[in-house]
């Protein structure tokens, strides 16, 4: 009690330097942990003061931490919401691997957790930043993502993305792909 340790809370750092107050360098997606447990604590509970430190002054009023804070979760909320909208317009494909059969990629309207009218074929995304790619059902057909009404357009849906290549040796239009050991 009367301690302010966030930083622990997101992190999973319960030793004495993970026991701090400190949350500015924290990953977006330790952000929304401690983003998750205020909502909860102020939804469930009432406050019944503030600890003075680096949130909040004697006077209660908050700190220029808190705004940085507040602005660091409206950042990570963001973030999340592109990083969904992103999912929406390439689901994940289902996979498996064996030491057998190698590896199987494959696209359903159910794949990647994302219900769509479409089945999609698999594709290799990178990200511009990242390092590596990852398996993406990308749709073969009508306007670009983001161009729903667009007129003039290859029919093409998202095959033409700069960001996805094909698998080797898969046929470009399947909605699996099986790459050998």
């Amino acid at each position: 009690a009367g301690r302010d340790a966030s930083r622990a809370f997101a992190t999973g750092d319960f030793t004495r330097a993970g026991l701090v107050d400190d949350v500015s360098a924290l990953s977006p997606g330790e952000v929304l942990s401690i983003q998750s447990w205020l909502s909860f604590y102020s939804d469930n509970y009432d406050p019944v003061g503030k600890l003075v430190g680096r949130f909040y002054d004697e006077n209660g009023a908050p700190t220029e931490a808190l705004r940085q804070a507040e602005a660091a979760i409206e950042e990570a909320l963001k973030f999340q919401a592109e990083s969904e909208q992103r999912k929406q317009q390439f689901p994940p494909c289902n996979s498996e691997w064996s030491s057998a059969k190698g590896s199987r990629f494959w696209c359903s309207r159910q794949s990647g957790g994302v219900n769509r009218d479409w089945t999609g074929v698999p594709r290799k995304l990178y990200r511009p930043g990242s390092r590596g790619s990852r398996c993406v059902c990308v749709r073969t057909a009508g306007p670009p993502w983001g161009q729903p009404d667009s007129t003039e357009h290859s029919d093409r849906g998202d095959l033409d993305n700069p960001h996805l290549e094909e698998y080797d040796g898969c046929h470009p239009l399947a909605e699996q792909c099986v790459l050998k050991v």
